[in-house]
């Protein structure tokens, strides 16, 4: 953990910064490199779970030095609050059929695992060859979900975290880093 930057620019209130850009790089590049030798032959199809996904996605695709396509889905149960209302908006699907493919879900955050709980039992009924889960931050103190999750980047403590794709109410997805957003700029009082 480090000090919070002063990031002036996005009037961001960071209380604490839990992975830099150095750190997810990293990872990111080691994940890459981990799924690229798990899908050789296979062509997977790497789906990424709208909107937070962004730069994990990019940055991942980018490490897997395979024959692979990329296709999107954006599912909610947040809305701008910060914790998940329990209800699942389907919003996007998927431009092609999944039957035979190995599919790839790529999140940014797995908290309780009711979205992805949702997402992935939608896609079985479309007989893929298989799926499976890779996500940057997994929020194991808050699941609520059996969900397995095959790759994940880093386990992330049971608080309100932006940057990296991920939002407060929209704001602070393009912070480089993720940090754990001060409790003040969301809490009334």
């Amino acid at each position: 953990m480090s000090a919070p930057p002063q990031d002036t620019r996005l009037g961001a209130s960071i209380a604490e910064v839990l992975f830099s850009a150095e750190a997810i790089a990293s990872k990111v590049s080691q994940m890459g490199a981990a799924l690229a030798a798990h899908y050789e032959g296979k062509r997977p199809l790497v789906v990424g779970i709208l909107n937070g996904c962004f730069p994990f996605i990019a940055d991942l695709v980018r490490a897997m030095d395979i024959e692979l396509e990329v296709d999107f889905m954006s599912v909610s149960s947040y809305g701008a609050g910060t914790k998940s209302t329990g209800v699942v908006r389907f919003i996007k699907d998927l431009e092609e059929p999944i039957e035979g493919r190995h599919v790839l879900l790529v999140e940014d955050i797995i908290d309780t695992g009711l979205t992805l709980r949702y997402l992935t039992e939608a896609l079985y009924t479309r007989k893929p060859a298989s799926i499976e889960v890779c996500a940057l931050l997994d929020k194991q103190q808050a699941r609520t979900q059996n969900i397995e999750v095959q790759w994940r980047g880093f386990v992330c403590p049971d608080a309100f975290v932006v940057g990296y794709g991920l939002d407060y109410a929209g704001r602070y997805r393009n912070l480089p880093y993720v940090g754990v957003l001060d409790p003040s700029v969301y809490t009334k009082g």
